[in-house]
């Protein structure tokens, strides 16, 4: 395409806004229920555009991608007159008589920047959001994922109230236009060397943010629990959600020294079942993004301090841009796998003495995103709940979470800032006013000069919420 006027652009959108039409309830059905009907009629175009940019399996675009962001939006369709409006709350004897109410409103024109690895469900999700809570909003997709970045632009454009929501493709000259424009707020979702770019730039408008990341999310094993359940669990956290590039796929695993031969044991033979002998001719893993990420991933193998670590996997086809489901046992704590997100098929297994030891490993390490816990032991549970600080932790499982509406997503820290799903989509795009409503009745001379002895007493009385202060200082009675 060729290159846009951002200012133009953002002249046209505030003018949207301006208007009012995004803040009415009609507006807003009206473009949620447009989202459901792209995705309906065009989930095929959706699948096939997913499976250029990254060979993902049907049935993770379907699960992961397209039923996660059907039932966002048709939860936001159901809940939307209710989000919408004002909450009644108390007030203070000192405002007596009055009434006082939250009212969300529109934060205005809204910037979501996407990410390259669920390029469909992490482009509209955050839109959803915007949309159900009555801003104007630009999508800029990932250029990492083109086809699906095609799609969006294409599908949007024929669905969607074109003068509030905007697709802009392309890649840094795009992106950098972008963010020279003043916002009302910007979503991130991607990695935290451009979330500080982004940031920056907000700064430069004192423009707030949401930042979704990533991180070193880590998975421990305990030896009390049901292996077969627990390894199909991890595997499909990790190789099973688009093969590990994913920013809540569990990083690195920790488990005791005792209980890791079985727990590998137990990984090899249900990855066997998942993927056969030769994974790299599966249908049902994705391939590595690009030959970047490709290479980035093979120079975490070739480092030398990992250098006989590796106990499955570690196949590569470059022309393919395929790896194998990879686990390493014991890695070195400054290895370079250790060191940064592994965002791919390798996963590193730590071995401790006792089950407990994980939690210093982990608090050594950033904030993450997600931690994941398997257990049957119910102390273990509670003290895992109250130390390991990350985004969103999960008891026996890994990722489903964020399958959950009810429950907020976001990172802690250095996996980000800010949170979405559900209602908190619909909050992160809003600004929640304060309205106090009073009468021109109950006027109390107290708050107006002359100051007195007498009116101090008073206006103390009211403050203290005491009827009998108040009683004395309207007789006149002094202590």
């Amino acid at each position: 395409m060729a290159f846009f006027d951002a200012a133009a652009m953002m002249k046209g959108l505030r003018g949207a806004y301006a208007s009012g039409k995004t803040r009415s309830y009609e507006w807003r059905v009206s473009q949620l229920k447009a989202l459901l009907k792209l995705m309906s009629f065009h989930e095929k175009e959706i699948v096939d555009a997913l499976r250029s940019d990254l060979s993902k399996p049907e049935l993770e675009s379907f699960l992961q991608e397209i039923a996660l962001l059907k039932e966002s939006c048709g939860l936001a369709l159901k809940e939307l007159h209710r989000w919408m409006a004002p909450e009644k709350v108390k007030t203070m004897m000192t405002t007596f008589p009055s009434s006082a109410e939250i009212v969300p409103e529109p934060l205005g024109v809204v910037l979501v920047i996407s990410a390259w690895n669920y390029p469909f469900l992490l482009s509209l999700d955050p839109v959803i959001g915007a949309i159900a809570a009555g801003n104007a909003v630009v999508l800029k997709p990932s250029e990492i994922s083109p086809a699906t970045s095609s799609v969006l632009a294409k599908l949007l454009g024929q669905y969607m109230d074109c003068s509030a929501v905007k697709v802009i493709e392309g890649a840094v000259p795009e992106t950098t236009a972008l963010l020279e424009q003043k916002w009302d707020k910007i979503f991130y979702t991607g990695n935290g060397k451009v979330a500080r770019i982004v940031s920056a730039a907000a700064a430069k408008h004192l423009t707030p943010l949401v930042l979704e990341l990533g991180g070193k999310s880590p998975v421990i094993v305990d030896s009390n629990v049901d292996l077969k359940v627990a390894a199909r669990r991890i595997i499909a956290g990790k190789w099973g959600c688009n093969n590990g590039q994913a920013c809540v796929s569990p990083d690195y695993a920790i488990t005791t020294k005792e209980f890791a031969p079985d727990l590998i044991d137990t990984l090899r033979s249900e990855l066997e079942k998942f993927y056969g002998k030769d994974p790299l001719k599966s249908n049902d893993l994705s391939r590595i993004v690009n030959s970047n990420h490709f290479n980035r991933l093979s120079k975490l193998l070739d480092d030398d301090k990992i250098s006989g670590k590796i106990i499955h996997g570690g196949q590569k086809d470059i022309a393919n841009l395929k790896i194998a489901p990879t686990i390493l046992l014991d890695v070195p704590e400054d290895s370079l796998i250790m060191e940064e997100e592994i965002f791919g098929p390798l996963l590193p297994i730590l071995t401790v003495n006792n089950v407990e030891d994980s939690f210093n490993i982990i608090k050594s390490k950033d904030k993450p995103l997600a931690a994941y816990l398997f257990t049957n032991n119910k102390k273990l549970k509670e003290n895992f709940i109250r130390n390991i600080s990350a985004g969103g932790l999960v008891i026996n499982d890994t990722t489903m979470h964020l399958a959950v509406p009810t429950l907020p997503f976001g990172g802690v820290g250095e996996s980000g800032m800010g949170a979405y799903h559900g209602k908190f989509s619909f909050d992160a795009f809003s600004h929640k006013k304060a309205v106090l409503l009073r009468s021109f009745a109950g006027d109390l001379s107290s708050r107006y000069p002359p100051y007195t002895p007498k009116k101090l007493n008073l206006l103390k009385a009211l403050v203290n919420g005491s009827l009998f202060g108040i009683l004395r200082a309207l007789l006149g009675w002094h202590d």
